[in-house]
């Protein structure tokens, strides 16, 4: 069975930018390494994107191989690979979990989501994101809105009825 981020959590950032992994995050980030073995530091890419991103979007290593052979299978030179490419390879970090389960975010990244003291994770299966814990609260049912077939006021699981792929 395949490990999924499930979850929010709280975490504080410390002067440097360093800011713990909750545990369950790891497990995942380990399974999702194929170069982790016990004894080392699993890897992972953070995509930052542009000034449209107000997160930063977690990625295990099996996770961003499978974004990149999709990116691969597009037309070379056309916009929405360039576009692709352009986020997920120009716009991350490769890096890993330190010694102690933490991850070092960058100056960098923490002024593009305006972190301060406190993250909050949020899990999503197959990535994980970090926000400012002000902002995903105004921002987490922005992208909700505007769909004909979607109801914000619903109970989000009715949608899981009949849209199963045979």
């Amino acid at each position: 069975m395949v490990r999924r981020f499930r979850g929010e959590s709280h975490h504080k950032v410390d002067a440097k930018g360093r800011v713990s992994i909750p545990a369950s995050f790891r497990r995942v980030l380990e399974a999702g390494d194929p170069n982790w073995t016990d004894g080392l530091n699993p890897e992972l890419v953070i995509v930052y994107g542009d000034e449209r991103r107000k997160q930063l979007e977690c990625f295990t290593m099996d996770a961003i191989a499978d974004v990149e052979r999709r990116i691969e299978k597009m037309p070379r030179g056309s916009k929405k690979r360039k576009a692709l490419q352009r986020l997920y390879n120009t716009q991350s970090l490769p890096t890993s979990v330190d010694d102690t389960g933490r991850l070092v975010l960058p100056q960098k990244l923490r002024e593009k989501i305006d972190l301060d003291n406190m993250a909050f994770f949020a899990g999503n299966g197959d990535t994980f994101e970090i926000w400012k814990p002000e902002t995903y609260e105004t921002e987490m049912d922005a992208d909700l809105e505007g769909d004909d077939e979607f109801d914000p006021e619903a109970d989000p699981s009715i949608y899981l009825d009949g849209e199963e792929e045979g």
